[in-house]
């Protein structure tokens, strides 16, 4: 069963819809205009805010002087932050509204941590290892913290997102060193909770919201010049997966506007990025409800074979409407999205896909497990069967679909029989690209209180060792049926490895490497140049491996051209 709204509500953790973030910009606008005239040709300066009045309370000085406070973004003394990201997509895609909402109060930007007033990590907390990541790193900023000369204001240190909301006691107590906790849905009090930090005292809001999904606040693109760039379209799971800890982090499914989703994607395109991906916990359950005219449609069927845990949800514009909307912004722009759940693949989003040139002929199907036992402790709605029948439709609907997925190794009650029947999964479905880990139990899952972790680590080890062994072998056999092939590549920019060559991705997602050369370019005969960031080059594969393809530059050309002539 999902958690109910009201036992949220009753245990401190959920707004309820509808309700204001607790900022001091909500409190002003319920406040409204007020009746105050409107003095022509002139217009009342902003005052200090509250961070100014605690700085001053703190030091025993009176408040500030009603001066006008510089714009933001060019305040000289600016606090400067220093934003740090773990974990998914989805958190580089917070830090980015983060960061609009501060450099919207006053705040600068630095990439030198020396540099920073605030220290603020963006966390993950779907394993063990993520977490431990995070307490060490606090450990390396305590010893900066001691460090900082008395003629500086006290650095203060902010722990965000999902570990935040899962740990906030621990995160607090442990040593004093956090001065902020918030999480997912907090984000607009950071400046609130910022301003109190500054006085001295530790801050918190780890309230979950039914409604909260940022879709008014356009990001600021953490990486200026990129090629590609994460479009967050909806947040929270209502899966409740038994190993997973997600809902109890992000809270419930909810999903942006389309009209909000579209307007950051056209911004993007304006900017030239050339690849965006649209994510969610379950990118393909999204359900706009903002328009009132779609409220009674009909719930779309699942894959076949699969069930959920919850009734199905009518009305509101699909992910098939929203995919077919945002294909259409720029014909030169790849669109690809990130992380389905096998049960919402309707026939419309498949038969989409393969219509349009600029949605990527690439699909993340998370498996977890080839072992049906397995699965049904996992609650995760399918059988092996129903899997592989899916697999099999995809494939038949998306002719050389390229195919990614997850496992996980070592879950609770899993057997050797269990585990080889996921090897064989591997072997069957012969995936592209794999996301493999052991099982890590977390606090609150369904798991941590049904099922026992009882898979020894040196087991788990070893299933996983297996696994990832297995997947490099399949994906090598996979990647090396393209050899001799012509591909798309998308420039992202120089090799890691070798200043001489150039790095992109092809449609679907694979790394290709290949020499950075002149080349002539199939829109313009006889005018050769070298390849930029945001180029697309077509490039013919001359070896593979498990993880990345080489290849030998062809031409510079377009998304479409190379659709045209296919």
């Amino acid at each position: 069963m999902l958690p109910g709204a009201r036992a949220l509500r009753a245990a401190g953790l959920l707004r309820p819809p509808g309700a204001a973030p607790r900022t001091g910009a909500a409190r002003r606008a319920r406040c409204g205009p007020g009746p105050w005239p409107a003095w022509r040709g002139f217009a009342l300066p902003a005052g200090p805010d509250l961070r100014h009045f605690l700085k001053a309370a703190a030091a025993g000085q009176p408040g500030p002087s009603p001066e006008l406070p510089p714009e933001p973004g060019s305040t000289p003394g600016a606090p400067k932050v220093y934003l740090e990201t773990y974990g998914c997509q989805m958190n580089v895609s917070d830090t980015e509204i983060v960061w609009a909402i501060l450099q919207k109060n006053g705040y600068a930007r630095t990439k030198e941590l020396g540099e920073a007033d605030v220290v603020l990590l963006v966390t993950c907390s779907v394993r063990e290892k993520a977490e431990q990541a995070i307490w060490n790193r606090l450990q390396h900023l305590k010893a900066l913290k001691a460090r900082r000369p008395q003629a500086r204001a006290p650095l203060r240190v902010g722990i965000l997102g999902c570990m935040a909301e899962r740990l906030k006691e621990e995160i607090l107590h442990r040593e004093k060193l956090v001065d902020v906790v918030a999480g997912p849905d907090a984000y607009r009090d950071l400046p609130r909770l910022l301003a109190v930090a500054e006085s001295g005292q530790q801050a918190a809001n780890v309230l979950l919201s039914l409604d909260e999904t940022y879709a008014d606040i356009l990001p600021v693109q953490t990486s200026a010049g990129g090629t590609t760039a994460f479009v967050s379209i909806m947040r929270g799971c209502d899966n409740m997966c038994s190993y997973c800890i997600v809902p109890f982090t992000r809270g419930r499914e909810r999903s942006r506007p389309i009209a909000s989703i579209l307007q950051e994607v056209r911004m993007l395109s304006d900017q030239g990025v050339k690849e965006v991906t649209l994510l969610g916990q379950n990118v393909n359950s999204f359900r706009d409800l903002s328009e009132v005219q779609f409220q009674s449609v009909a719930a779309p069927g699942l894959s076949r074979g699969f069930s959920t845990v919850y009734k199905a949800k009518a009305g509101g514009l699909r992910f098939s409407h929203l995919l077919d909307q945002v294909s259409r912004i720029d014909p030169e722009m790849r669109i690809r999205f990130t992380s389905p759940h096998p049960k919402d693949f309707p026939d419309e989003v498949l038969q989409l896909i393969q219509e349009r040139h600029n949605i990527c002929k690439q699909l993340h199907l998370p498996a977890q497990s080839g072992s049906t036992r397995i699965l049904e402790a996992m609650r995760r709605g399918y059988t092996r069967e129903a899997y592989l029948e899916l697999v099999h439709h995809v494939r038949d609907s998306i002719p050389g679909v390229s195919l990614s997925s997850d496992f996980i190794a070592g879950f609770c009650g899993e057997t050797e029989e269990d585990h080889l029947q996921t090897v064989s999964l591997l072997r069957e479905v012969r995936y592209n690209v794999g996301f493999l880990f052991a099982y890590s139990m977390r606090q609150k899952t369904r798991a941590h209180h049904r099922l026992q972790d009882d898979v020894p680590a040196d087991v788990k080890k070893r299933r996983l060792e297996q696994l990832i062994a297995t997947f490099r072998e399949e994906a090598a056999r996979a990647n090396a049926a393209l050899v001799g092939q012509a591909q798309l590549v998308l420039v992202e920019g120089p090799s890691k490895r070798s200043a001489l060559e150039l790095c992109g991705r092809n449609d679907g997602n694979i790394k290709v490497i290949f020499p950075d050369a002149e080349l002539e370019d199939a829109a313009e005969p006889g005018a050769p140049g070298r390849a930029q960031p945001g180029d697309y080059v077509m490039v013919k594969v001359t070896s593979a491996s498990s993880q990345t393809l080489r290849g030998v530059p062809l031409c510079r050309t377009t998304l479409s051209r190379a659709a045209a002539s296919h």
